[in-house]
């Protein structure tokens, strides 16, 4: 039976495929509701959809991101099922934009796999971002020692939720030393809006890299669903940038508008003296320096051949949960 909603064949070709993320999570595109068309229909309301010509469709796509139109992309939503450790989740859920329904750890119990950072990603802190990592990796005792400890905290909460659950104790109470690094997952369903302001925060590289390795292939989902509010995306919010008042003060004393064309005024040269003399702090400046450098456009490209069905995935979690064991001890009952 021919579908009579529309579709995209890209997301369709990836729909119900598992990608792995980290080292225990996934990320799936579960289902979708709308494509490019729609947000071009719910703009065009006031004229009717007849009146829509195809090859206006990228134009105006592009015309409602650069001005900040966002309520017609709000009729395009995006339905994922994630796997990601507990404190990526953490992160994740400061996004209230979306509905969430996670894994109950009061109702089931919980798998036992847990996050370990791979070498490269045991970093330093950073001197200029206090939340942040420096990029110099940890000397490879240190990588070995916090392997180490990791495994032996672990095994000590991993024995203690078995040996609480297997007591019978409430599995709500059992779960509350579980470290952030144990994996939880959910279903989550957002508005291509919405997911637009996730992507641009957890995909870009100040974000922690953990979240960004999600937001990376959700990234390559939607392109998938929606290549020109992607495309669109791509040119006006990840890689371009807004200018403050003082920023456009300054670029205005380099170039100047004559007869509908750019001008150079010659002799010009703004250093750090003179970008302050505008009002431009020194962290501003730095910024202004980062915004006018040549960047690379990123390519969140999806490779098919990372997905696996969902039962590598089921098949994961089922034998990491726990074997509990309630066979009665006849010496506990007297």
């Amino acid at each position: 039976m021919t579908s009579l909603r529309p579709t995209s064949a890209g997301a369709e070709s990836i729909l119900g495929k598992y990608f792995p993320v980290l080292d225990h999570g996934f990320v799936a595109l579960v289902d979708y509701m709308g494509t490019d068309d729609c947000v071009e229909r719910a703009a065009r309301v006031s004229y009717g959809y007849g009146t829509r010509k195809t090859s206006q469709t990228r134009g105006l796509i592009r015309y409602l991101r650069r001005h900040s139109h966002t309520t017609p992309s709000e009729m395009v939503e995006l339905k994922f099922h994630c796997c990601m450790p507990m404190f990526v989740a953490r992160q994740w859920i400061r996004h209230r934009t979306a509905s969430v329904n996670e894994y109950s750890g009061r109702y089931s119990l919980i798998p036992m796999l847990f996050y370990t950072p791979p070498a490269e990603q045991l970093q330093t802190q950073s001197r200029r971002n206090n939340q942040g990592r420096s990029g110099a990796g940890a000397e490879p005792r240190v990588h070995a020692e916090a392997r180490r400890r990791w495994e032996s905290i672990r095994k000590e909460s991993q024995a203690t939720y078995e040996w609480l659950t297997g007591e019978d104790i409430a599995r709500e109470i059992s779960r509350i030393d579980l470290p952030v690094s144990t994996y939880t997952q959910w279903y989550w369903k957002i508005d291509l809006h919405n997911l637009l302001h996730f992507l641009r925060l957890r995909a870009d590289p100040h974000a922690q890299w953990e979240i960004q390795e999600y937001g990376r292939v959700m990234a390559g989902m939607l392109k998938h669903v929606a290549p020109l509010s992607y495309e669109a995306w791509i040119d006006y919010d990840v890689c371009g940038a807004r200018l403050s008042r003082g920023e456009l003060a300054a670029l205005s004393k380099l170039v100047a508008v004559e007869d509908g064309a750019l001008v150079t005024r010659p002799g010009m040269r703004l250093d750090a003296a003179a970008l302050e003399s505008v009002g431009l702090a020194k962290r501003e400046i730095e910024e202004l320096f980062s915004k006018l450098s040549p960047g690379e456009t990123p390519d969140f490209e999806l490779d098919p051949s990372r997905s696996v069905g969902p039962e590598v995935f089921a098949e994961r979690f089922a034998n990491a949960v726990p074997k509990v064991d309630r066979t009665p001890d006849p010496d506990k009952n007297g």
